[in-house]
């Protein structure tokens, strides 16, 4: 088997990268080692940027996005009782978020490639790239019993942050930055009304809360809890009896409860990796980087990961220009490093550190002040939020 650039993993950026590139006439093949089902069956993000709006029209697979996704305008903070408004289309010259969940995007651009007659391979099992610093790169894998070797120019890693993409690289070439929370998010889905227009971010002695949506009656919420916590532990009673110890009053009060239809708890953690490139295979997403998911930057970085890939690939193809592959990794780890810091900032400011002394909690609290308190804090807070431009490959 041959192709121009051979994907690894079928998630949203490996199909967003496949779907850029067909449509210029780039042939790829994505490989996946899970089944098509599997991969539609995780619960992740819903808040995407302008910029990943932006490029999911460009892919033409927007139609039910634009649809049915939800458009906001802003979101609000509850800092102690108080609730603060974030006016992100203000505040930035009229960028806006869209909440349309990282399932339905997914299924959207799985539906685009059936469509567009691109191969995927899901249930591929020992993934393996080789001979990625040569100008010969292949994968071998097996699948149905059979052992397969697919031949291509580039590699474009997307498998994730357990995947074998970055860790095939040899580990004295790669620095590791990191950076592990001591608490987790426990997340609850269930087909209940959000209790707000916009989404949550509340901040209270007992820990952080967020209040979230997939639409107007389905929500999504989410609680600090210690990083050791059990899921088993919490039954949805205890789950909507603390989110509303931690709401202020009038949200609680109108907060809709029901059976969770999902419940689990996720790790926090800052990781990324520099290079994000080993000569012909480049990492794309979780493969390079993990943001806490306070600053809603995990999936919206790996699109601007694919922006940059797809860029360069194009001019490689159409114009000959070699000499920017070797560029992605700047480029990327520019935009990376500012959302590793505001998804810091976020998760630093807004929740309870179980080692933070009173001084330290009174910086925090002050800084906090400081930026809700000011027109300009307020615009930074939104223009990272938004997400910051995408650079220009030239």
């Amino acid at each position: 088997m041959r192709t121009q650039v051979a994907i690894i993993g079928a998630g949203p950026s490996g199909l967003l990268l496949g779907q850029l590139l067909h449509g210029a006439g780039i042939d790829n093949i994505i490989i996946e080692r899970q089944t098509a089902d599997y991969v539609l069956g995780r619960i992740r993000a819903g808040v995407l940027e302008q910029g990943m709006v932006d490029l999911l029209r460009q892919a033409g697979v927007s139609q039910r996005m634009d649809a049915e996704g939800l458009v906001h305008d802003g979101f609000e903070l509850a800092l102690d009782g108080r609730q603060v408004h974030i006016d992100l289309k203000g505040l930035t010259g009229g960028k806006t978020v869209m909440v349309y969940g990282q399932t339905e995007v997914t299924r959207d651009l799985m539906a685009a490639r059936a469509q567009a007659g691109a191969q995927t391979l899901y249930s591929a099992s020992n993934v393996q790239p080789h001979d990625m610093k040569t100008d010969a790169p292949y994968l071998t894998f097996e699948k149905d019993g059979e052992s397969w070797r697919l031949d291509c120019d580039y590699i474009a890693g997307c498998d994730g942050f357990h995947g074998v993409a970055r860790q095939s690289i040899p580990g004295d070439v790669l620095k590791i930055f990191e950076r592990v929370y001591p608490f987790g998010w426990l997340g609850v889905l269930s087909d209940t009304p959000p209790v707000n227009d916009e989404l949550v971010y509340a901040k209270h002695e007992r820990g952080f809360a967020l209040c979230s949506q997939r639409s107007a009656t389905r929500s999504r919420y989410y609680l600090q809890v210690p990083a050791d916590e059990q899921v088993e532990d919490w039954s949805d009673q205890r789950f909507w009896d603390e989110l509303k110890a931690r709401l202020p009053q009038p949200l609680a009060e109108r907060l809709v409860t029901g059976p969770s239809i999902e419940k689990s708890i996720a790790p926090l953690r800052s990781f990324v990796v520099e290079p994000m490139q080993y000569g012909r295979m480049f990492l794309v997403g979780d493969a390079a980087h993990i943001v806490p998911p306070t600053g809603a930057k995990g999936l919206n970085l790996a699109a601007s990961d694919v922006s940059t890939l797809f860029n360069i690939l194009l001019k490689v193809y159409t114009q000959g220009r070699t000499d920017l592959l070797e560029r992605y990794s700047e480029v990327c780890l520019r935009r990376v490093w500012k959302a590793e810091r505001f998804s810091w900032w976020m998760t630093s400011m807004l929740h309870r550190f179980p080692d933070s002394d009173s001084f330290s909690q009174r910086i925090t609290d002050s800084e906090l002040a400081y930026f809700v308190d000011s027109v300009a804090g307020r615009t930074t807070i939104a223009e990272n939020y938004v997400g910051l431009p995408y650079e220009a490959i030239e």
